[in-house]
């Protein structure tokens, strides 16, 4: 099992997708997830991507297979968060990669680019709130008030089951795609939902912006649910180097209702800035 050990932090846990030529020196894309998912949820992508970069794809501290042995209370932060990032990179002797994360994923990416220039090639982020709205915070609560009280009460499933209903799928979702998605997601430990919603839900990348030099595609949902046109407008306003790409959909979770249109999106937006020929 592919897992960075280190002293003093959790370990982490990766996968290296690589089908590229053997011969060749190909750039490396890292895939990130979101609250509550793993690295399992990129799998689709990996015939798209591997053929031509090498595919790294990480369990978020405290989620997956990575370990659960730190201060919930204090581990989630943007500086060890990032730190874990450059740790993995140094483990695999990569200089930069093109980062794409989906939804806190690429909000975390953004302080990423911002902080560790050097490191990006590329940015994506899909579906990423600059800052979480005050209505993501309180919505598909149902009688409770504020999501830390209805994740303890009905643990990670009764939380998603709310929170995953007309928000984050489209209502002709497969119910197979539906199923497995609640199972995985359900696999989160309660506590380290709850840990980690206290920092992604007070995170604000909006001063950071104006800072990112990288190049950095985005992708959103047309009539997004979580969100909305005040994320994109804060993306516009204040990256120079920005391409925008709206998906006619409202679903929230477009790298696994669309996997194969973004994945498409990313191979050759990261292919142009590298001056490869993704084709044959």
């Amino acid at each position: 099992m592919p897992l960075l050990e280190r002293k003093n932090a959790p370990s982490l846990y990766y996968e290296l997708d690589d089908f590229t030529d053997p011969w060749r020196d190909a750039p490396y894309i890292l895939l990130q997830h979101g609250y509550a998912r793993s690295s399992k949820f990129w799998r689709a992508w990996v015939p798209y991507l591997s053929r031509f970069y090498k595919v790294i794809r990480m369990d978020l501290r405290g989620l997956g297979q990575s370990s659960k042995d730190f201060d919930l209370t204090t581990g989630f932060t943007a500086k060890n968060l990032i730190q874990d990032f450059n740790d993995l990179l140094d483990h695999l002797k990569v200089d930069s990669v093109h980062y794409c994360g989906e939804s806190s994923a690429g909000t975390l990416g953004l302080a990423f680019a911002a902080e560790c220039p050097q490191r990006v090639r590329t940015l994506t982020v899909i579906s990423s709130p600059v800052a979480m709205s005050e209505e993501d915070k309180v919505s598909s609560l149902g009688k409770y008030t504020n999501r830390i009280d209805a994740l303890r009460a009905g643990g990670a499933r009764g939380w998603l089951e709310a929170s995953n209903a007309g928000r984050r799928f489209p209502a002709d979702s497969d119910p197979a795609l539906l199923a497995w998605t609640l199972d995985e997601m359900s696999k989160s430990d309660t506590e380290v939902l709850v840990e980690l919603f206290k920092f992604v839900s007070n995170v604000d990348t909006a001063p950071m912006l104006p800072k990112i030099s990288a190049p950095v595609l985005a992708i959103y949902p047309k009539a997004g649910v979580i969100t909305k046109d005040e994320h994109t407008d804060a993306l516009k306003q204040n990256i120079g180097n920005l391409k925008m790409v709206r998906v006619p959909l409202q679903a929230h979770s477009l790298q696994i209702v669309a996997p194969a249109l973004c994945a498409n999106e990313v191979l050759y937006f990261a292919s142009q800035h590298d001056g490869i020929v993704c084709r044959e």
